[in-house]
């Protein structure tokens, strides 16, 4: 896929921009997870990539950042310092990390970010209870401040977090539907990945002390762009390389979801679509499902390639890609914040993971 309106690369350095957000929030995120009492402490700092499963200091994967990077840019949108956004950047990054915890677990996933996930070195229960804590904690962070700004910052969060927990709901109970239209799977994906990005996009300002106005605004470009992010996360799910993605090959259609790619191709209508209908039908069935051969889960992704549903999935993603820079029109903002923000949108419909 190409980026819509691209950011000349030599003005915006991505990779910098992630690590800023990286740099500056995992500090106050250590000292946050610190307060935990063992041994949710050490299972947390496990599944953020800073010590392997025997406890000893490991430089892992911690994520691409982007939550963090768009938190601090948020600030920055308002007229406010980027460190102004740093509680911001942590909340929103405790709540993501309970919403992966809990959906490992959910999904049955084993690996993440090519290591074992958490309950499967540490168990359910663990996985359970520290997502539960990240998710406490990530209120506390920001209601510490005991400001006005704090306050309302954490209410935006609280609604995300609510909406996030919607779409996960959503997205367990197509799982056990044969047919979900477009429209719900839209719906679902606002909730679960639009809603918590687009509040990233708006929890620095409100800590600057941006009037709703502003803030409503930037969230309305962080929910598109959370819908491009996750459309380009579905075909990832099925044609993404485990190498580059840290998940199995056919990733989503293993857990049978009804993402986008899968949902548009059932929607197209043709021989390759009914073909395809017919086949996930006998699958919901099925009582051998987890003993399917890689060539059977190939069947199926080259069935809803030829009904349509990748190629589909990709112009949604440019498509709500472009809704979401549009946005940025309504906020008056620094050229370069702009710039940087349409950057993070460009790498997000073109990345690789």
């Amino acid at each position: 896929m190409t980026p819509v309106n691209p950011v000349d690369d030599t003005t915006v350095d991505i990779a910098a921009l992630l690590e800023r957000g990286r740099t500056l929030s995992t500090p106050v995120l250590r000292a946050a997870v610190d307060r935990l009492a063992p041994p949710m402490d050490t299972v947390a700092a496990y599944h953020f990539g800073w010590i392997d499963a025997q406890g000893r200091p490991a430089d892992g994967d911690g994520g691409k950042a982007v939550r963090p990077a768009l938190a601090l840019l948020s600030a920055e949108a308002a007229g406010a310092s980027p460190e102004t956004g740093v509680p911001g950047a942590v909340a929103v990054e405790l709540v993501h990390n309970f919403s992966l915890l809990h959906d490992d677990l959910m999904d049955g996933d084993e690996q993440r970010r090519h290591r074992d996930t958490v309950w499967k070195v540490h168990g359910p229960a663990q996985a359970i209870l520290v997502g539960d804590a990240l998710f406490a904690l990530a209120n506390e962070v920001l209601l510490e401040l005991g400001t006005v700004e704090a306050g309302r910052a954490a209410r935006r969060l609280t609604t995300a977090s609510r909406k996030l927990i919607d779409g996960q709901a959503q997205d367990i109970s197509f799982e056990h539907r044969e047919r979900v239209t477009v429209e719900e799977c839209l719906e679902m994906e606002g909730n679960k990945t639009g809603a918590l990005l687009a509040c990233a996009v708006s929890i620095g300002a409100v800590l600057g002390g941006a009037d709703d106005r502003t803030a409503d605004t930037l969230e309305a470009y962080g929910h598109h762009l959370g819908l491009a992010f996750q459309a380009v996360d579905d075909l990832l799910g099925i044609w993404g390389d485990p190498d580059a993605t840290g998940k199995q090959t056919w990733s989503d259609l293993r857990q049978r979801k009804k993402s986008l790619p899968v949902v548009a191709a059932l929607a197209a209508g043709g021989t390759a679509s009914e073909r395809l209908g017919e086949l996930l039908s006998a699958d919901a069935k099925s009582n051998d499902f987890d003993s399917f051969s890689e060539e059977e889960f190939a069947t199926r992704a080259a069935l809803i390639e030829e009904a349509g549903g990748r190629e589909w999935t990709a112009r949604e993603a440019r498509r709500q890609h472009a809704v979401a820079i549009e946005a940025l029109d309504g906020v008056d903002m620094p050229p370069q914040v702009r710039a940087q923000l349409t950057a993070l949108a460009d790498f997000v419909v073109v990345r690789k993971r």
